[in-house]
């Protein structure tokens, strides 16, 4: 380790658990001094912030259940602690408080944040959720919060859109995935989109899917509980995330975690009827559409990323493109897409009968799905063993899947096999873009037609707050 890391930044004399120890707060962030043993806090992982009383300082930290000598008996893996520090004077009193001001305001911490807490979602847990874990954390953190709780779909895109941003250094979802897709669209519905996607955005699992948080904790091997996605937040780590413009004539949605259609859309829009449930409807209404097995005709045209070249006949873009599709929905402003030339790539194509089309963004799809490509022509006992592999991403290995990256992607779904009268649903980061005829609900208004539509990625265009 370098000199420089572990240099003073300050040490003085302080009194714990009326024992006067040393204190020193070094350049690598650590805080030591002696109470029944040397103990240390590093400022950047574990504290969260602290407070003046009196004649003490009250550091607010969060640690690992294994660093508590007495946590009660607790299940949890995080536990809030407090650790009271009284300097001898005031003037220590006022210099340590300065250096550690100063250290946490380096870490380029957020400190105002507008809170979307959707009540609706999941179990309905999400206001439980906030008030329980990440209120707690945030008051600890002294962060400045403003909570708006979702009243109807949509609702947070509309307060995105029109949101005075400059207030704010971050908006967190306490939510399932459909708020923060709702949060993306309103920032790049915005006239000042290229600024406004640049706010950093947070997930705190709340709801029946939490593909995002999941994504995010899994990737540094922490349990998706909300307490651990607060302290990502707090702690202020930033990484970029793909955003996919999906467009049909001039309608466009943008979608951050995954698009599909088939059987996976099926199960995820139709299981709703038992949504009492909560996730393990999904499992219950998998089984129901593996049993009563559809396919669906149709074809898929992409660009292949390097190493799939192989998959699939070389096609045109000119032949396959959307661009025909009927009564579009303009947009008068905002993120127009990807500015690519499409017809300078590579096209190949594959066609159905297809039983599921499912593509994704981040790696798990929900806390216990994980990845998807698609399938076609599969045994349904093949099929099952598959929807079981989706919690640990063994199903790519089945001999019935293609697993395929791509740059950009054409669907032109089409009717059921067995009915032809019957089209399928497609789902975009689990909200229902269009409806064949006869699908569920198909009365339902839409945001697109159940016709070709394209797909294409702009890497690393928003935001997240993130635990690297």
């Amino acid at each position: 380790m370098e000199e420089s890391d572990t240099s003073i930044i300050i040490s003085d004399q302080v009194t714990v658990n009326k024992t006067t120890t040393p204190l020193t707060l070094t350049a690598d962030g650590k805080l030591r001094w002696t109470d029944r043993g040397q103990r240390c806090l590093t400022v950047e992982k574990q504290v969260l912030g602290f407070v003046i009383e009196g004649t003490k300082i009250r550091i607010k930290a969060i640690l690992d259940k294994e660093d508590v000598i007495s946590c009660g008996g607790t299940t949890d893996t995080l536990i809030r602690n407090d650790f009271v520090f009284q300097p001898q004077n005031e003037e220590s009193q006022r210099v340590l408080c300065h250096h550690l001001r100063d250290y946490l305001d380096s870490l380029a911490r957020p400190k105002r944040l507008l809170i979307f807490v959707n009540p609706f979602g999941g179990k309905k847990s999400a206001s439980k959720i906030f008030v329980d874990d990440v209120k707690p954390l945030l008051e600890d953190a002294d962060v400045q919060i403003t909570v708006q709780e979702t009243k109807h779909q949509l609702h947070a895109k509309e307060v995105t859109r029109g949101l005075d941003l400059s207030k704010y250094d971050g908006i967190v979802c306490v939510s399932g995935d459909g708020v923060l897709v709702e949060v993306v669209n309103g920032l790049l519905a915005r006239e000042d989109w290229r600024d406004a996607i640049k706010m950093p955005l947070g997930m705190v699992p709340a709801g029946t899917s939490n593909g995002m948080a999941k994504s995010l904790l899994d990737s540094v091997g922490e349990p998706c509980k909300a307490s651990n996605a607060v302290l990502s937040i707090i702690r202020g780590h930033r990484r970029s995330l793909d955003v996919a413009t999906v467009l049909q004539g001039e309608t466009k949605f943008f979608s951050v975690l995954m698009f599909s259609w088939g059987m996976i859309a099926d199960i995820d829009i139709e299981s709703e009827k038992y949504r009492w449930m909560g996730s393990a409807r999904m499992d219950f209404y998998a089984l129901q559409r593996i049993i009563h097995l559809r396919h669906y005709n149709g074809c898929i045209a992409f660009v292949p990323a390097p190493g799939y070249e192989s998959y699939g006949e070389p096609i045109t873009y000119s032949s396959v493109s959307p661009s025909n599709s009927e009564q579009p929905l303009k947009i008068q402003h905002g993120y127009p897409g990807p500015d690519v030339d499409l017809n300078n790539f590579d096209w190949r194509m594959i066609s159905g009968p297809f039983v599921s089309v499912w593509l994704h963004n981040v790696p798990w799809g929900g806390e216990d799905v994980m990845a998807a490509p698609h399938a076609k022509d599969c045994p349904k006992l093949s099929l099952l063993a598959m929807m079981t592999g989706l919690k640990n991403g063994d199903h790519i290995k089945s001999p019935y899947v293609i697993y395929l990256k791509v740059k950009a992607f054409i669907l032109e779904p089409g009717p059921r096999v067995d009915d032809p009268a019957k089209g399928g649903i497609i789902d975009v980061d689990g909200e229902v873009l269009c409806r064949g005829n006869g699908s569920y609900k198909c009365d339902q208004k839409t945001l697109m037609n159940y016709d070709k539509l394209q797909l294409t990625i702009d890497q690393g265009l928003a935001t997240l707050f993130s635990p690297l």
